[in-house]
Formats: C-alpha cells, structure tokens, sequence
C-alpha cells in the first residue's frame, strides 16, 4: 500500500472537497505524460492503479518479433524469453517502466500537470458552490476598497461590489458583514467571477423568505415588489391560508420582522399592502398611505386614473413622484392621479360633488405638516385597529359597494363611477 500518496489524497480530499477519483485520474495521466517527455511517445504505456491502495504499475506493451527496429514498441525474441521462455513472435510483453528513471524535466512535468489539475478542479468546486447560490443572499464580510467599488470575501471565494450594485450613500468599514444579493456567477480561467448586489429588489425578497416562515413556506406569497434602494420598497403580500394575514406575518409582532429586514437595509423604508386581482383594488392599496376616492382601470391598456381628495394630492403623489412611481411599477399599471377639483373640471366627477359632502374625508385626518415622507408604525395592534375601523365604516354607509372586501376606503355611489 502506498501509504504517504493515500495520505495526502485524503488530505487534498478533505481541505479542498476534491474527489480522490479525480485526483488518481490526474496522477495516471502525469505519468504517461512523463512517458511522453522521456520516450518522445507513450501510445503503448499502460498504467495501472489500485484505487483503494494507490498502488500503481507502470509498462509498456511491446511485440515480440524477430529482431526489434523500434525498442519503444518492439522487442526481440530473445529478450522476450530471457524474461519467459514461452513468449513467442507476435506475444505481447509488458515491460515495466520505473519512474525513478524518469529525467528531471519530465518529472517536473509531471508534477505541474497535477497542481494544474488540482487547481482546476478547486476552481470548478467552488463555482459549483456559489452557481447554486445564483439569484440568492449570501453573507460577505467587507475586505477593502478598489477605487469605488467593494471587494467582498464570501469564504471560498471573492465577489466585487461594483458602483452601480451599490446603495447611494451607503458606507462600508473593513471587516462589516453585509447581505449581498447574488446576480450572476461566471466561469473563469482565475477563477469564478460573482456579481452581487445591494439594490436588486430580488435583496428584498430574498430577506423576507429568510426572516418569514409562512414566506419561506409558501403560506404567504410576494407577489411583487418595487424598490427604490436606499429610500423605499413596496412589497404586495397574498396568502394562500384564509386564517393566515399577509401583511402581519411580514410585519411581525411589534414590527420584530420587518424592522430586522430594515435595519439590514439600513432604514430603508418598507410597505406591506395586501395583493389583489382586482386591479382597481390592487392600485388603491399600493398608493398607500394616501386615501382614494376612486379608482377607473382599464386591463387591456394597463392604464388606471385615480381620485383622491383635494389634501391627500401631495400624499398619493408623494416626495417627488416617488409613491406614485412606486405604485406604478409594483401594479404595472400607468397610473394618473387627479384630485378632486381637477376630477370635477374634467367632468369625471359631478360638479355639486364637493356639496353633498359623501365620499370627502375629513381633513382633520391630515397631517398639515406633512412634507411628503412617511413612515408607517407597524405592529399588531395598529393592524387590527385599522381593520375595526374600515369595517364599522363599511357598516354605517349604505352605499358601500358590497362586493369590496379589502381595504380601508369606501367607496360612494358616483355618475359613471366604475371599479
């Protein structure tokens, strides 16, 4: 048993999760390699190696003629019976070849072609590795600054956080370990190259599974998601439970699981707001906080005009466009928003609307120093509180539409209103 050759197999083994098959291919193919360097051809060396002892035999298969021409391939009668007298013309005798006789360079060789074997076979592990991970999170710790963008030590291997993968203003000390999103794992003669990012909205929702059972289950559902990184994400959260609330398993209680995934974000800011296939339903949670009046959607042109209340314009809108941007690309609808005076000047809403007074909310509701940013408070109580409150409304306003089952907002029998 060749026990140091198996020793080190083992060892390569373990450290480098190498397959000791690979590596006795890579040792098979060096030494008829060598062959090739010190015999000028090595197309009758054999090699035979024991995979469990590492024992190996090296020959040549050479034909028994009269008198030899070629000594690489041939050998002469006479040779071959001094080594058995039963060998006869045209036996094939297997010389053994020892590798101690092997020159310099071609043991030199030799060894280059299994640490190249083995450094490939490294690299292609650790691609295996992270290729799994592809379009997931993994956890790096910050090594240093390359001109603007992050090198990221993932363990086996180093990831660059370009520029444009970063979050603005977003500041990363040496040794930090942050969650990076994994975009794109490329097989590379240096090695796999990994592309990850902080402002994929997929970081989000990779977050959510990782902090959310019912998420990770399947019980609750993101079914979409835009982001603006660094300052806001809306998520739209379905479930497939009855008993189970999308929304509050996200949020946690007292706000423990959506606060975790914020501070991981650095304090960006998160809506949670129930999906819906009624599309006009679906827009009017997605402008939250703002409150609506109505809302007319149109499937086939994906084009929605929204009406909120004179002082809820600046809210829906939001701090440069940035709710109503959010809105649009989480429902993919082109959304147009109007307030109420400008919904009466069109003709879509009749002009005594403001005088009958239905549908209009009360502006002590607003906050007259709003400046356009919100932040919600998200925990249990708040949730719970908010549904009583829309219900006993819905209760007391006849004119409630009866089929609307989601939401805050009631909606007002209104001239050509639809939903």
């Amino acid at each position: 048993m060749n026990t140091e050759l198996l020793e080190a197999l083992n060892i390569l083994e373990k450290e480098k999760d190498i397959s000791k098959g690979t590596l006795l291919d890579a040792i098979e193919n060096s030494l008829l390699n060598a062959c090739k360097n010190h015999f000028g051809k090595a197309d009758n060396v054999k090699v035979i190696m024991d995979r469990e002892t590492c024992d190996y035999r090296l020959f040549a298969e050479k034909t028994v003629v009269e008198d030899a021409e070629d000594k690489l391939e041939q050998i002469s009668l006479e040779e071959a019976q001094e080594i058995d007298g039963s060998y006869t013309l045209g036996d094939i005798v297997q010389i053994p070849i020892e590798s101690k006789s092997f020159g310099r360079i071609a043991t030199q060789n030799a060894k280059n072609l299994i640490l190249q074997k083995i450094r490939e076979e490294e690299r292609k592990v650790v691609y295996d590795q992270y290729f799994e991970k592809e379009k997931d999170i993994v956890t790096g710790i910050v090594q240093r600054y390359v001109g603007r963008n992050v090198s990221i030590n993932l363990g086996k291997a180093d990831a660059m956080l370009t520029e444009n993968e970063q979050v603005k203003g977003e500041v990363f000390e040496p040794t930090e370990r942050v969650k990076l999103y994994v975009v794109e794992v490329k097989n590379t003669t240096k090695g796999p190259k990994i592309l990850v990012s902080r402002t994929h909205p997929e970081l989000v929702k990779r977050l959510f599974e990782s902090e959310v059972t019912e998420v990770k289950d399947g019980i609750v559902e993101i079914k979409s998601i835009a982001r603006e990184a660094g300052s806001r994400t809306k998520i739209a959260v379905w479930s497939n439970d009855p008993d189970v609330d999308p929304v509050g398993a996200c949020v946690g209680m007292n706000g423990a699981r959506v606060n975790a995934i914020v501070k991981e974000l650095r304090g960006e800011k998160i809506d949670i707001i129930n999906w819906s296939d009624n599309p006009a339903i679906l827009i009017e949670n997605a402008l939250s906080p703002a409150k609506v009046i109505s809302v007319m959607a149109d499937p086939d042109e994906k084009a929605a005009s929204v009406i909120v209340p004179d002082y809820q314009l600046s809210l829906a809108i939001g701090k440069e466009g940035q709710n109503a941007r959010l809105a649009a690309r989480l429902t993919g609808y082109k959304i147009d928003i109007k307030s109420e005076t400008q919904a009466i000047e069109s003709g879509e809403l009749p002009e005594n609307y403001m005088e009958l007074g239905e549908g209009v909310y009360e502006e002590e509701m607003y906050d007259e120093d709003y400046e356009g940013e919100y932040e919600e408070e998200y925990t249990e109580e708040s949730y719970s509180d908010s549904e009583s409150e829309a219900e006993a409304k819905r209760s007391e306003d006849d004119t409630a539409d009866d089929d609307y089952d989601g939401g805050e907002i009631v909606f007002h029998e209104v001239e050509d209103f639809e939903v």
